[in-house]
């Protein structure tokens, strides 16, 4: 197969257990969009968590793009045009404001400059900052700070926590919402019919290039959508069971051990 678009996930995939880009990983993606094939990166993150990684891996220069909040914004990185948006229902995160309360959980969501915390900071909310490039401002009164359309919301919390919340919600949020686990402590909330493999949909569709020409790459339980929609779905390594489950392909090597120079290696 001719594979035209390449789809990376970001954590625990195109970078190491330090968040850093290995520099056999970014001179094979780097080779490979100056070969005239496109790449996408495919995150949980906000756009400014994006684009440090977006452009070590020069995708500036060659018109690819980003996909954050797990598809619910594609942004051009050539012209920072944003081509795509969802938002939540207006009423949803005052809600998960308040389940996050009752169960103990913490909850977040996003300007362009920082996140909006509706409880008081947690370490998995520190993580989430380092990740996103951007502080964490804690409003007492969630409601009155988010006053603006909101792409999504994260609930965090110890693992086991999260893992007991996420079927109470999908179920109490079926009709309204997208709800799945990006880490074992982050609980993503993104709007109806929004997930990678639903916002690849629309990419594909702006390039012209068809669902078997794409791979798709990533490590975790939020890329299993796009893993499972990809012509050639890849797992990482070091991924979650269930992702490798459903892929067609697990790299040999981790993400410590630059699994997707591999995947470029092996395919392009």
């Amino acid at each position: 197969m001719d594979y035209k678009l390449l789809v990376l996930d970001i954590d625990g995939t195109v970078t190491n257990s330090d968040k850093e880009v290995l520099e056999r990983t970014r001179k094979a993606v780097i080779r490979l969009q100056e070969r005239g094939v496109t790449v996408a990166i495919a995150s949980g993150r906000a756009p400014k968590g994006v684009l440090p990684i977006a452009e070590k891996l020069k995708l500036h220069q060659f018109g690819s793009y980003i996909l954050a909040f797990n598809g619910a914004k594609i942004i051009n990185c050539k012209t920072r045009e944003c081509i795509y948006e969802k938002h939540l229902p207006r009423h949803i995160p005052a809600r998960l404001w308040q389940d996050a309360k009752a169960h103990q959980l913490g909850i977040l969501t996003y300007t362009d400059q920082a996140l909006i915390a509706g409880t008081q900071p947690d370490p998995y909310m520190d993580i989430e900052a380092r990740i996103s490039h951007m502080p964490v401002e804690y409003h007492a009164d969630f409601l009155s700070a988010v006053r603006f359309p909101v792409n999504g919301c994260l609930l965090t919390g110890d693992p086991g926590d999260i893992e007991a919340m996420e079927p109470v919600l999908i179920r109490k949020y079926f009709h309204e919402t997208q709800i799945f686990r990006s880490e074992p402590f982050f609980l993503e909330v993104a709007p109806k019919n929004v997930d990678k493999a639903y916002s690849l949909k629309h990419l594909l569709r702006l390039l012209g290039v068809r669902r078997e020409e794409m791979v798709c790459c990533g490590d975790s339980f939020n890329d299993i959508s796009m893993i499972q929609f990809a012509g050639l779905g890849v797992a990482m390594a070091n991924g979650q069971r269930k992702l490798k489950d459903v892929a067609n392909y697990v790299t040999r090597n981790d993400n410590d051990h630059d699994g997707i120079a591999e995947v470029i290696e092996t395919f392009f």
